[in-house]
């Protein structure tokens, strides 16, 4: 009996110690937000979120998307991104009002788990041009071919309606959250991403063959902040920005070449020229777009150099219009340039070569201030005179003279300065 209240004792006593051995590990989740358009700025974060993930032994990532599409290229890599993630990838379309279209179909297709806040919508996944412009058939598609196998092999490998996400790239079908779960579009309708990730540990996720359960009180949750890069890099691969950029770059070299050293408008020009063309050479830019907006400087720097009457500027102008309107290609609903910003950017753009023009000639009809030309106008006294030619006196000094008439000068005469040729002046009588 001894023996058997020691036993019962040391039983009792390790009970606590292996209860907290047994205590649950917090099961650690990273929050990231895509906003936008998909661009390479997307591929980054996502990029850097799953390797906070690896970094933190993250076992979720959870992404709270919201965007018109995109980037072609773009969207591929990061569906390939999510595909081939060591963690599963979470996809939460929200807030209410958010928007899955277009590049965000597919992003949501290759997620582990899709789900959607009340009031969002997903579709509409058809190819359309920058600006809303329809392509040729043709190239429609070819490339409808290419983005429907994607889609197909997508959706199937996570067992989602394959039929429907065919149909939002062939007819660009679109349809609220509670049809997209209806419809096995999406798994759940969430209200914000922690209902989403009660009923994730609810229901389970299978990842890798292992059935992945937690409860909403073990969960931790890590907000993932993009840095200065990715903020930068953003506002720098909005198409319109892109065009301003490129625009304003234009601006401040004409009017560095209109007043050479002036410094200030060539730096900045030259510093937003860059920038416009780094952007534009990551977006889907037509070389004979921006050609031809590019040509319209050499037009405008040689209206300021030769007469022709403003034909320069006009073709300027034409110039302008054409290349901005095909200025990008055709993507995957990303956001291009509307046409009141061209018209703005257009009538900024001649009141700025309007202006220069004015002052060019403006400067032109000024009478000038320095070398020999002041002399032309002005009135001399002549000292000595013989036939044709003798000595004047202006601005304190004595200079050669001649007269194209058969004029008899005497000292002391008044005379009017007509023409300077060298060191020689020609004069007339003040009285002619």
């Amino acid at each position: 009996m001894l023996w058997t209240g020691i036993v019962a004792c040391c039983v009792l006593a390790c009970a606590p110690a292996k209860a907290s051995a047994q205590k649950t590990e917090p099961f650690s989740v990273v929050y990231a937000e895509i906003d936008g358009s998909i661009s390479p700025a997307q591929v980054d974060l996502l990029e850097d979120s799953l390797a906070e993930c690896e970094k933190r032994q993250a076992k979720m990532l959870l992404l709270r998307l919201d965007t018109p599409g995109g980037l072609g290229e773009s969207m591929r890599k990061m569906v390939r991104l999510i595909l081939n993630s060591k963690v599963p990838v979470v996809v939460w379309v929200g807030p209410s009002g958010a928007r899955a279209a277009s590049a965000g179909v597919f992003i949501v297709a290759a997620s582990a788990v899709a789900a959607m806040s009340p009031q969002s919508t997903i579709g509409a996944a058809s190819p359309v041009g920058l600006g809303g412009k329809n392509m040729d058939k043709t190239m429609a598609e070819k490339i409808k071919n290419d983005i429907l196998s994607l889609i197909r092999g997508t959706a199937a490998a996570r067992n989602r309606n394959v039929s429907w996400y065919v149909e939002a790239v062939e007819k660009s079908v679109s349809i609220t959250a509670s049809e997209a779960v209806m419809l096995q579009v999406v798994e759940l309708m969430a209200q914000d991403p922690k209902d989403l990730l009660s009923q994730i540990g609810a229901r389970g996720l299978k990842w890798k063959g292992e059935m992945l359960r937690f409860q909403a009180g073990d969960v931790e949750w890590v907000e993932f902040k993009p840095g200065v890069r990715h903020r930068i890099l953003s506002w720098l691969l909005d198409p319109q920005v892109a065009y301003l950029l490129l625009l304003g770059g234009m601006a401040g070299l004409f009017f560095e070449l209109m007043t050479p050293g002036a410094i200030l408008p060539g730096v900045v020009g030259g510093m937003c020229l860059l920038l416009g063309l780094y952007a534009l050479s990551i977006l889907p830019t037509n070389a004979a777009g921006l050609l031809l907006i590019l040509f319209v400087l050499v037009l405008f720097v040689l209206e300021l150099k030769i007469t022709s009457y403003g034909l320069l500027s006009i073709a300027g102008l034409v110039c302008f219009f054409i290349g901005s309107t095909i200025l990008f290609r055709f993507e995957y609903g990303m956001a291009g340039l509307p046409l009141s910003t061209i018209i703005g950017a257009g009538l900024v753009l001649a009141a700025a070569i309007g202006t220069g023009v004015y002052l060019v000639a403006k400067a032109h009809s000024r009478k000038p201030s320095l070398g020999l030309e002041t002399l032309i106008g002005a009135e001399a006294e002549v000292r000595a005179w013989e036939d044709q030619g003798g000595q004047v006196f202006v601005h304190g000094e004595l200079w050669a003279a001649r007269t194209k008439g058969s004029f008899a000068f005497k000292p002391q005469d008044k005379v009017l300065i007509v023409a300077v040729r060298g060191l020689v002046l020609t004069v007339e009588p003040e009285s002619k």
